[in-house]
């Protein structure tokens, strides 16, 4: 039986969580950088104000990888030496 889309991606959102956390801090970082637009224009110059949302969103994308990284790791480690259970894929 073939899954749905909406089943397969809670499947996945399930399996890593934190791709979807990194999405929504990028579009979060990006909100709020459109919010602060307009009082940044006053001080600093638009180029100058997209290249530092840009190394934030950036910024936010990485330490979600990060984060994911030792989520694994620590789940790896606390399943090391038990039996792997098959995939149903």
């Amino acid at each position: 039986m073939e899954e749905s889309n909406d089943n397969k991606l809670l499947r996945k959102m399930k399996d890593d969580p934190v791709v979807p956390i990194g999405v929504l801090g990028m579009c979060l970082t990006l909100a709020y950088g459109a919010y602060k637009y307009k009082s940044a224009r006053k001080v600093m110059s638009t180029s100058v104000f997209l290249m530092q949302l840009r190394v934030a969103a950036q910024g936010t994308v990485i330490g979600c990888m990060g984060i994911g990284m030792v989520y694994n790791l620590v789940k790896n480690m606390k399943n090391y030496g038990k039996p792997a259970t098959p995939s149903t894929e």
